[in-house]
């Protein structure tokens, strides 16, 4: 009997790739991608509500992204950056330093975000001479060992790896708290910190997401992101942004920073960078980045000039398509709609999110708890009718809903209506 594509993909899948790679939710065989949509190999037409998890923001295989990715290769495919330069890095820089948040204008680029945070985390060390780094509580930062030693989303992320990073966790901001209570929380537990595990003279840097994403979707108030600028400037730690998941349009402003109106001194972004080809930026003001030499930090692969090339058409993109103003409008949009959703189903506890970035959270209605089985199911129940989303939090509590940013008001109703008779399943089980 004949082998058909998706039956072959999944058995290729399971004997090929590491079941860290090949393991993850849903494992969904494709064959073509495009604008909102995936096309499966078992012949039906999926609604993307995950971008490839936040990276195709432009949309799947936008003409204008596709194009540049065509030319490009026509002059160069490789760096390497330092022994040769070319057009495209510095072209991606200028146009970077345009929408940057601050001061920021200068840049090493990676491959991917926990490169960038790699990049952060040890620009931040080498030029201020201090060796303990603070994090927040539920942040995922990446999986490389320095990248992991921050993250403290799941702790399954570091079971038998354990990293020696010198790290040192505050709790992020609680939703349920009011921003007085946030506020007050930080200044507790940091001046604890402070007072028995580390003085401030020796951190280096505090490193946190502006919005937490894999820990949950979770939005802190502004004031707290400022408090946080403040005690920095203070005890002159350098703070870092996690914009991997955030940026480029994603909470409908560049970056989440402008957002907030708090602006770091190190900014790592990746994901919607460059729509999908692999790209990762660690960016400062040129008068830091500076005081970073030859030799302290290198890359063989980074700064692609084609990855490069995809990063100014994605740029271009954004601001030609009005991508930051349609993420703004539809993701209210969805907001509403959604919370429209809770008066029928019981099982949708909090909608949270800015812009594009909308967090559902999923309960068992006859405790409030959250309900990290009762969301795969949703998950899975939700692809059965066409529409892919992604999971994230502690429990696997929440669903996140990040489409492209070109999503239009009807494919937010054809999803939305999808779920619905997703949740209509799962609850009438």
């Amino acid at each position: 009997m004949a082998i058909n594509a998706e039956e072959s993909l999944k058995k290729r899948m399971s004997d090929r790739l590491a079941p860290s790679m090949a393991k993850d939710h849903p494992n969904l065989p494709v064959i073509k991608e495009e604008g909102c949509y995936y096309y499966g190999a078992d012949g039906k037409t999926y609604l993307d509500f995950t971008s490839g998890i936040a990276v195709t923001n432009t949309g799947h295989r936008h003409p204008k992204i596709v194009e540049a990715i065509k030319n490009g290769a026509d002059l160069l495919t490789h760096g390497p950056s330092g022994v040769i330069m070319y057009d495209s890095i510095l072209t991606l820089a200028d146009k970077l330093a345009e929408v940057m948040p601050g001061e920021i204008d200068c840049f090493f680029f990676g491959n991917s975000g926990t490169e960038a945070i790699e990049g952060a985390l040890k620009l931040a060390k080498f030029v201020t001479e201090r060796t303990a780094v603070v994090s927040f509580t539920g942040g995922f930062h990446g999986r490389t060992f320095g990248a992991m030693g921050v993250s403290t989303s799941k702790s399954k992320y570091r079971k038998h790896m354990q990293p020696n990073m010198n790290a040192f966790q505050l709790p992020y901001a609680d939703p349920e708290l009011t921003e007085e209570e946030n506020i007050d929380n930080l200044d507790k537990h940091l001046d604890n910190l402070f007072a028995h595990q580390v003085t401030p003279e020796e951190v280096a840097c505090m490193i946190v997401e502006p919005i937490l994403g894999e820990g949950g979707y979770i939005v802190p108030p502004a004031a707290w992101l400022k408090r946080i600028r403040e005690h920095c400037y203070k005890h002159n730690i350098l703070l870092i942004f996690d914009e991997v998941q955030t940026g480029f349009g994603r909470t409908g402003h560049w970056f989440a920073s402008q957002a907030f109106d708090v602006t770091p001194d190190i900014l790592a972004a990746a994901k919607g960078i460059a729509s999908g080809m692999p790209l990762g930026v660690t960016a400062a003001s040129k008068e830091l980045m500076q005081k970073w030499p030859l030799g302290a930090h290198a890359t063989t692969f980074g700064g692609n000039p084609i990855a490069c090339e995809a990063g100014i058409a994605t740029i271009e993109v954004l601001t030609e398509e009005n991508l930051l103003e349609n993420a703004q409008e539809m993701g209210d949009y969805a907001v509403s709609r959604l919370e429209k959703m809770k008066e029928d189903h019981p099982t949708l506890g909090t909608i949270r999110g800015i812009g594009l970035m909308i967090g559902i959270e999923i309960i068992n209605p006859e405790t409030g708890e959250a309900d990290g089985g009762g969301l795969m199911e949703v998950l899975d129940l939700a692809l059965e009718e066409g529409v892919l989303f992604y999971f994230c939090g502690n429990k696997t509590e929440v669903m996140r809903m990040i489409p492209p940013l070109i999503v239009t008001k009807e494919q937010i109703d054809e999803g939305l209506e999808k779920l619905d008779k997703a949740l209509n399943r799962f609850e009438n089980s």
